[in-house]
């Protein structure tokens, strides 16, 4: 579920005033202007009825279709009507041209009788019956495709929300692969669907009204047409229950391979790091594969289908009028009867072809509508399990809870929960990693299945997950989140949360866009971000699961003290805190002890020492582990807090007689001997203070001059007289607990006291804080974007978007199909001549010749090359549906890998720029367009475009005449589309152009139509059948023209998919994976050195250098720490030793090797990284650990065990091949980067780089993680950015960047006896020294 649903309570409610767009997609998410969709199921949970309700029978299974139907019905009838009306206008076209040529035969009788008139009134009725027709055909389009965009927003809304309230049974069945198929590809199909629809009436409805006047021309004889249609219906049948099959099996696989590809998209850093690209690449080429074989065979039957309904027409009519001249009385077949006949046969032509394009879509329409709605039946979460009342006297209560993730395990995560929060208090969750800490928030939200109890929350609430979730927006979207902008209370979160420093060193400070999944953020300020967000929603309730294990402990303390505390900004509020940092638990006013999915204690912590229990013992444990480990970075006053509760502990358990005297004594001693060091140290630092009070302001004006040069003097004197103060306060503060404790001051003294201090802090603080709040009256700074904006191509779609399509389709294969449907079409306009001829023979219009041998030898003269004509048009139709289906499934194959490729050999700056949405989008929608809709819309165009073609070479020959008129139509017709393609600049407003350039060209096509009419009327030496065959095919115009309209402005909507996917195969590459001729040797680098020579390097072109020529050498074997402020540089080395960015200039020498000279899959597969995010993808977990299978079993477990994680696996079922499911979400945080460290114990080459592997990890894993590194990789090259300096202080030197510069690189005894060193400073400031 989104972090996002969590603020809907909280946020303030002017969210509608911040626009969205693709960087901040869930802003105004629910404005009123989003289709709000609702799909209920009866009885299911989460539905809003009573889960004890049974469901009525007739209410099951929930039906998507029939909510579609009663949400949009009537619009759509609406619709249906004016296609209903311009259905029966066009079979008065057929009626009118029987009048006309009776008129024309019986022309000089009407003259002589003054009835000419009539001739032109038959002519303009032909105009009035096409235009009104026109008229109710565009309405039809415009409401069905306008419907069908609203249709398609409402179902992307509803599987959105869908996603976000589904239960966590039904998330086991659904991948993010299938929902972004379902968002992007089954309900794009319902919107192309829509607009569709009437073919389903209406193609029977035209057909039966075709054959009826047909009866009422040509009489019995029509039944032999309808029997050839009727032979090809069950054909029709087997061809759509085929279409069907296959339709299912593609998506099926589509869902597969775009889940994979969301997985490579969001790890794409670490298969890089690891050189794992072929390993993925080749999984998504199989799926691929897959899905082009269903492909192969779907394109087949459209081939098919193609051949007999394309050939359909024609063999209908053959059958038609062979029997009539055979059956007939007179054996001929006259001009009236011939071309009326050709007139419904044009009309039938229409239906009939649009049948394979009605089973297509019906066949997608019925497989999405049942993927979606299977979707939205899923079931929810249930919303009765989380109970708000805001009578309720506590803010959080649970009443005997009991819950589980999953329902199919026999025991619960959580059991007999009893939990009592009273509002405003702060409330710390305790336990060991694994005991249910985590799930217990997240059954206080609702996201766990309730399998009993009750559980019952006040009012709003604020999460703060453990893993921060980061919108790619600016930092101040990220923190407001549609919330309303208010500088002061904004200001004051961004200092408590301890963001202030960051802002001031980012480029466009607070205006800064953070990239996807916060890339250019660390991992302590993607917490701080996402802990700023939940502080500024102003919730009543806060929800804070583990936030201060990513930062430093002195950050940690401050954002404690000014956040979360009493004395922070939520210190009106109920915050429920799950945390490690035990030195917090004096300080909260109840704690909840967590052990194996129970609360094994709860109370205040005097309750909780006042015996030997879980929670005492738990105390001792981590902190005799921690005082064992030595860890001198902490705040003294946190080490002073942990060595009291210490002590503490050791009386308590002592008492029980669980530890000997000679071990309290030792504990006792332990405890005092850190207090000392930490007093001792605090002391050394306020004399130093005292002492060197001049000399520090000095340094800090030379080596800070742009973030401090500006601030005067006194701002510095009155900062260091707040420090000092501080320190008075605090030992102010201690000696009154210690001499409380020995009963030596009362109660009311001690918090007199307390008070005391604290004006003395708050008195010096403030006026600093006055002069700074002077001095940070800045111009406000621009958005710095990282983002790249899309590229969107305006007006006509180029000529070579449609050249790169044909190009692969192949340019032979391309001018074949063409050849052969052009000499189709050929082939059908001369039978049509053909039939003119027939029908105008002089032999056969004398009747008494009907029973001659001549007579009977002409007939079948004239049938049997009708008849021949008609074979050569299924032949070529043949040949060209085959060469068509081949190619265009080649086409789609050859488009995808080619974008793959591209995409896989990517600089990192491509995808730290371009959103991964976008991406996929490529491989999800544009794909598919590619697959289905451009080859089923390319025939149509060509069909349409041909049969267009030929109508006016057919007219123009049977009338000359015509050419007058129709020279200056078709250029007007030309102007008018080019003008306003020209105009069109957004996909939304496509269709409202379509529907006017509809109008006004169809209206052309109808003067076309007059023109025809008026000079068949005029024109006094044209025969009737001439007459018949150039009205009957201008009565095609208006449709031919309408239709091609369509179909080119549908081929150029979606043959822009080609030139999105072209796109992303031309954009630049890395270098050479392999060099050939530079490889270097198997067991390189065997020693480990490492040299920077003048190195250089920038993240994009047009920034300034982050790396400004460094030079060092590190030796084989050495251990190197490297630290700095944020945006140092210290990422940029690692990234630059991997070449995830190449160099500007300089070079790095691996063991005598440049790594400019070898390929990047040899440089990186010999270098191990242990990166702070832990990446896993969907798979087994051997896969995630070995994905080329390079290791075998005995090693892979030799690793697990290092990493300690052999006991875990071994209680899974299927160990080794345990799923860990997408993103690993089968697995803890902790648990993550735990097996991402047995990935680099696989490898465990000479050369190991720590990038703050543990800033996002708890304390416990924390210790587990650098035992081993220090057990494991002691030969081996170390180079850590440090996320605790303590954790580097046994380096062999440490290397201090600044602005891009080493600034320092000595050991750190040397560097800490400089107390001038940038690296004494740092220490200082961590309490180190």
């Amino acid at each position: 579920m989104g972090v996002s649903s969590f603020y809907r309570n909280g946020s303030r409610d002017d969210s509608n005033n911040v626009q969205a767009s693709e960087r901040t997609p869930l802003l105004n998410a629910s404005s009123n202007g989003s289709p709000d969709v609702t799909f209920r199921i009866p009885g299911k949970s989460g539905s809003g009825s009573d889960p004890n309700q049974e469901p009525k029978k007739d209410d099951l299974p929930a039906s998507l279709f029939k909510v579609l139907v009663k949400t949009y019905g009537f619009e759509l009838l609406q619709a249906h009507f004016c296609k209903l009306i311009y259905d029966l206008l066009q079979y008065v076209n057929p009626v009118l041209l029987g009048v006309l040529i009776n008129y024309t035969k019986d022309r000089q009788k009407m003259e002589d009788q003054g009835q000419e008139w009539k001739g032109f009134v038959y002519a303009s009725a032909f105009f009035v019956v096409s235009e009104l027709g026109s008229i109710m055909f565009n309405q039809n389009f415009h409401i069905g495709l306008s419907l069908g965009m609203r249709i398609k927003a409402a179902l992307i809304a509803a599987v959105y929300k869908k996603s976000l309230t589904v239960s966590n049974e039904s998330k086991k069945e659904t991948t993010v692969g299938e929902i972004v198929n379902l968002m992007s590809v089954d309900c794009q199909r319902m919107q192309d669907v829509t607009g569709y629809l009437w073919m389903l009436w209406s193609a029977p409805l035209q057909i039966s009204l075709a054959l009826y006047l047909l009866w009422g021309t040509l009489g019995p004889s029509t039944l032999a047409g309808l029997a050839v249609m009727l032979l090809l219906m069950p054909l029709n049948g087997l061809i759509a229950a085929k279409q069907r099959k296959y339709q299912i099996q593609q998506m099926k696989f589509k869902d597969q391979r775009i889940k994979l590809m969301t997985e490579v998209l969001n790890g794409m850093k670490v298969l890089k790091l690891y050189a794992w690209e072929p390993s993925f690449q080749e999984k998504v080429e199989e799926i691929r594969q897959e899905e082009l074989k269903v492909l192969r065979n779907t394109a087949y039957l459209n081939a098919c289908s193609t051949f007999f309904w394309t050939c359909a027409p024609f063999f209908v009519t053959l059958a038609t009028f062979a029997t009539y001249v055979l059956v007939s009385e007179s054996h001929y077949l006259d001009a009236d009867k011939a071309f009326v006949a050709l007139s419904l046969f044009n009309l039938l032509r229409f239906p009939i072809s649009l049948l394979p394009m009605l089973v297509s879509f019906v066949v997608q329409a019925s497989v999405s509508v049942k993927r979606i709605g299977k979707f939205l039946r899923q079931d929810d979460l249930d919303t009765s399990s989380v109970q708000y009342n805001p009578d309720s006297e506590d803010a959080i209560r649970i009443s005997r809870g009991t819950f589980t993730w999953d329902k199919t395990n026999p025991k619960p995560t959580l059991s007999d929960i009893k939990v009592s929060i009273p509002e405003g208090k702060l409330v710390a969750v305790v336990g060991q990693v694994g005991a249910g800490k985590s799930s217990l928030i997240s059954a206080m939200l609702g996201e766990m299945e309730k399998l009993q109890g009750t559980v019952t929350v006040k009012s709003s609430i604020a999460y703060v997950p453990q893993q921060a979730w980061i919108q790619n927006a600016t930092v101040r979207d990220n923190i407001l989140f549609g919330s309303e902008h208010n500088p002061r209370v904004y200001d004051k979160v961004i200092e408590s949360c301890a963001l202030t420093s960051d802002l001031e060193i980012l480029a466009g400070g607070d205006l800064t866009e953070i990239g996807e999944k916060g890339i250019n953020l660390s991992g302590g300020q993607k917490q701080r971000v996402s802990l700023a967000r939940a502080v500024y929603s102003d919730a009543d309730i806060y929800l804070l699961d583990d936030p201060l294990s990513a930062v430093d402990s002195h950050v940690g303390k401050h954002i404690f003290d000014k956040v979360i505390s009493h004395k922070g900004m939520l210190k009106r509020k109920t915050r429920i805190l799950v945390t490690h940092g035990v030195h917090w638990l004096p300080q909260v006013d109840h704690i909840l002890v967590v052990t194996d999915g129970r609360i094994s204690e709860s109370g205040s912590y005097e309750e909780l020492l006042s015996h030997d229990g879980v929670f005492a013992q738990f105390l001792k444990t981590y902190l005799t582990q921690d005082q064992d480990e030595e860890e001198d970075d902490e705040d003294p006053e946190i080490a002073a807090i942990k060595a009291r509760i210490l002590e503490r502990v050791d009386s308590v358990t002592s008492d029980t007689g669980a530890t000997s005297g000679d071990e309290v004594m030792a504990s006792r001693r332990r405890a005092s001997r850190s207090l000392s060091r930490q007093f001792s140290k605090s002391g050394e630092k306020l004399a130093e203070k005292k002492k060197e009070k001049p000399k520090a302001v000095d340094r800090l004006t030379e080596e800070e001059k742009a973030e401090v040069g500006k601030v005067a003097l006194s701002v510095f004197l009155d900062y260091f007289q707040a420090i000092v103060a501080a320190i008075k306060a605090r030992i102010l503060e201690r000696v009154d607990s210690v001499t409380s404790d020995t009963g030596a001051t009362s109660g009311d003294e001690v918090m007199a006291s307390r008070r005391r201090a604290s004006r003395s802090l708050s008195r010096q603080f403030s006026k600093s804080g006055e002069k700074l709040a002077e001095k940070k009256k800045e111009k406000p700074k621009a958005v710095d974007r990282l983002t790249e904006e899309e590229k969107a191509e305006v007006g006509k779609v180029a000529l070579s978007v449609f050249l790169d399509y044909f190009q692969a389709i192949g340019i032979l294969a391309t001018l074949a199909f063409f050849f052969f449907f052009a000499c189709y079409q050929g082939v059908n306009v001369y039978s049509s001549i053909w039939l003119s001829q027939w029908t105008a023979d002089s032999v056969l219009q004398n009747r008494s010749l009907s029973n001659t041998s001549e007579y009977s030898d002409r007939n079948e003269m004239y049938l049997g090359v009708y008849g021949g004509l008609g074979a050569v048009q299924a032949i070529l139709i043949l040949f060209y549906a085959i060469i068509a289906a081949i190619r265009m499934v080649k086409a789609a194959g050859a488009l995808h890998h080619n974008m793959l490729s591209n995409i896989m050999r990517s600089p990192m700056v491509f995808f730290d720029t371009t959103p991964s949405g976008r991406i996929l989008n490529r491989f999800s929608r544009d794909v598919e367009t590619i697959d289905n809709l451009i080859p089923q819309q390319l025939r149509s165009w060509m069909s349409t475009f041909f049969g267009t073609v030929s109508t006016i070479v057919v007219i123009s020959y049977s009338t000359p005449i015509f050419m007058v008129v129709i020279l200056p139509l078709g250029i007007l017709y030309y102007l008018i589309q080019s003008y306003e393609r020209s105009k069109v600049q957004y996909m939304a407003i496509r269709n409202l152009w379509t529907w006017w350039l509809s109008v006004r060209l169809e209206f052309l096509g109808n003067l076309l139509v007059l023109a025809a009419a008026m000079f068949a009327v005029v024109s006094k030496d044209v025969n009737q059948s001439l007459v018949g065959l150039s009205v009957s095919y201008a009565l095609q115009i208006t449709g031919g023209l309408n239709w091609l309209v369509r179909m080119t402005t549908d081929l150029e909507t979606n043959i822009v998919s080609v030139e999105r996917v072209k796109e992303y195969t031309e954009t630049p590459t890395e270098a050479a994976w392999v060099n050939p001729f530079r490889r270097p040797s198997s067991n390189w680098p065997t020693e480990g050195s490492v040299s920077f020579i003048d190195y250089k390097m920038r993240y994009r072109d047009g920034q300034d250098p982050i790396l400004k020529g460094i030079s060092c050498t590190i030796q084989g074997g050495e251990k190197i720490g490297i630290v700095g402020r944020t945006g140092a540089g210290k990422s940029s080395m690692t990234v630059s030793l991997f070449r995830l960015i190449e160099a500007l200039s300089g070079s790095i020498i691996i063991d005598g090797t440049s790594i400019n000279d070898i390929g990047l899959h040899d440089l990186r597969s010999r270098l191990t990284i242990l990166p702070q995010d832990p990446v896993l993808f969907s798979g087994t977990l051997r896969m995630n650990l070995d994905p080329f299978d390079t290791y075998d079993d005995a090693t892979i477990w030799r690793a697990l065990e290092h990493a300690h994680l052999k006991s875990f696996v071994e209680g899974t079922p299927n160990m080794l091949q345990y799923q860990c499911g997408e993103g690993g979400q089968n697995l803890s945080v902790g648990q993550r980067q735990l097996v991402c460290l047995a990935r680099s114990l696989l490898r465990k080459t000479r050369i190991l780089v720590l990038d703050e592997a543990t800033a996002a990890v708890d304390m416990e894993t924390d210790d587990l993680i650098q035992a081993t590194i220090r057990s494991q990789f002691t030969d081996c090259t170390i180079l850590t950015i440090a996320h605790r300096l303590n954790t580097i202080m046994d380096y062999d030197r440490i290397m201090v960047l600044a602005s891009g510069e080493i600034k320092e690189l000595d050991t750190p005894s040397a560097l800490l006896e400089n107390k001038n060193s940038m690296f004494y400073a740092m220490a200082k400031d961590a309490n180190l020294v």
